[in-house]
C-alpha cells in the first residue's frame, strides 16, 4: 500500500483528494492535517460519521507520497522538508508550476525560497508529460482554467493549424475555485443569478497556457485570457477562440484530436453531429454537468468557416480534472499504478 498524507485537508482541494484516496485500493491515508483543533465535519459535512480526524502538522508521521493543499507560497518550504525524508510530492499550488523565476515572483508577489527544485518538478498534464512523471518525485499541479485550455489547443498548435499571437480564452468558474474562505463577491446573494468577470487581464493561469503551449509548439504562443464565477459550485468552462493559418472543416479537426487523444481515458472528443436545421444547436459541445466529480475532460470544437475561426470548448471540474483528481492520477504514474487507478467514475447525471 502506498502510504499518503493529504497536507492542509480543510480547504476543498485537500478535501476532494480525501474523498477518492480513501476508496484507493492501493492507498493508506496515513493523515490529513489541519492547523487548528476543529472537527472534519465542520470543513466537510459529507465525512460525518467516518471517524476521521484532522492531524496536526506536528504529529505527523513517514509516508510516501504527500499532496500539499496550501496557498501559493507556503508550499515551496513544506515540499523541500518532505522530499529530504524520501517522500514524493504533489503540490496543489502555483509553487513549482512556472519555469521562469522572474514572471513566478511577479505574478504572486513574493520570493521563491526552492527555485532550486522547480528544475526538477514536473508540469503535471498527464497527457502531455507522462514520461517525465513516471520517473520525477515532485509534481506541479497544473491550474484548473490551464488545463482547460492546454488540453483544448494542444493537437492545434502542436499541428501549427492556428495563428500563435491570436488565441482567445474566455474562462467560466463555479466559485469553488475561490476556495472556502469568504468573500463578498462570491457571498450568496451576489452571485446568485449574476456573472462576475475578475481578474481580466494578466490571469495567473495564462503564464501557464503560455509556457505549456510554447513548449509544444517549440516558438512564443500568445494567449488572451478573462475568467468569470458564474453562479455553480464546481466546473470549468473554457471557450477557446482561434484562428485558422489554413481553411479547416469540423470533420477534419475531429479526427485530428481524436487521432491526438486516442490513447487517453480521461480527455474525451465529442463527435456528435451538429444540428443545423433546428435553432438550438448544443448537442456536439460539452457539458460542465456532465463530468462533475470526475477526473474527465471533454472537449468538443467547431468551425466558423465564412469568417476563419476556430471554436474549442473544454470541460471539467475544478477540483477534478483540474485539480485534486488530476493529482491522484499523477501519483498513479509516479507508482506504476494504472493511472485510472481510483479515478474511473463517471459524472451523475442531472446534476
Amino acid at each position: 500500500m502506498i502510504r499518503a498524507g493529504i497536507y492542509g485537508a480543510s480547504g476543498y482541494m485537500g478535501a476532494e483528494a480525501l474523498r477518492v484516496l480513501l476508496r484507493h485500493p492501493n492507498v493508506s491515508v496515513e493523515w490529513a492535517t489541519s492547523r487548528g483543533d476543529t472537527s472534519i465535519e465542520v470543513f466537510n459535512k459529507n465525512f460525518f460519521g467516518r471517524g476521521i480526524q484532522y492531524t496536526h502538522p506536528d504529529d505527523i508521521t513517514p509516508c510516501d507520497v504527500v499532496f500539499v493543499s496550501v496557498p501559493s507560497g507556503l508550499a515551496m518550504d513544506i515540499a523541500a522538508k518532505f522530499l529530504s525524508q524520501g517522500a514524493k510530492v504533489i503540490d496543489f499550488g502555483a509553487d513549482f508550476r512556472l519555469k521562469n523565476k522572474g514572471d513566478w515572483e511577479r505574478v504572486y508577489n513574493k520570493t521563491h525560497s526552492q527555485w532550486k527544485l522547480v528544475s526538477e518538478a514536473v508540469y503535471g498534464i498527464t497527457e502531455l508529460h507522462r514520461k517525465d512523471i513516471k520517473s520525477t518525485r515532485l509534481v506541479a499541479n497544473p491550474g484548473c482554467f490551464s488545463s482547460s485550455t492546454i488540453l483544448a489547443l494542444a493537437p492545434l498548435v502542436r499541428e501549427g493549424l492556428i495563428d500563435l499571437d491570436k488565441i482567445v480564452v474566455d474562462g467560466m468558474s463555479g466559485t469553488i475555485g475561490a476556495g472556502n474562505e469568504l468573500d463578498r463577491a462570491l457571498h450568496h446573494p451576489e452571485i446568485h443569478n449574476n456573472i462576475l468577470s475578475y481578474n481580466v487581464v494578466n490571469h495567473r493561469h495564462t503564464y501557464e497556457m503560455k509556457q505549456e503551449l510554447s513548449a509544444i509548439a517549440g516558438q512564443s504562443v500568445h494567449v488572451h485570457f478573462t475568467p468569470h464565477y458564474v453562479p455553480i459550485s464546481r466546473g470549468i468552462l473554457t471557450v477557446n477562440h482561434c484562428f485558422p493559418t489554413k481553411s479547416v472543416k469540423r470533420k477534419d479537426l475531429i479526427e485530428l484530436y481524436q487521432e491526438f487523444y486516442r490513447n487517453e481515458f480521461f480527455v474525451k472528443v465529442i463527435d456528435l453531429p451538429s444540428n443545423t436545421n433546428g435553432s438550438w444547436n448544443y448537442a456536439p459541445y460539452p457539458w460542465v454537468s456532465a463530468v462533475s466529480s470526475t477526473n474527465f475532460c471533454h472537449i468538443g470544437l467547431d468551425v466558423d468557416e465564412s469568417r476563419g475561426r476556430i471554436v474549442v470548448l473544454s470541460v471539467l471540474d475544478s477540483v477534478g480534472k483540474g485539480g485534486a483528481l488530476v493529482g491522484i492520477e499523477n501519483m498513479n504514474v509516479m507508482f506504476g499504478l494504472d493511472e485510472t487507478t481510483g479515478l474511473d467514475t463517471f459524472g451523475i447525471h442531472p446534476y
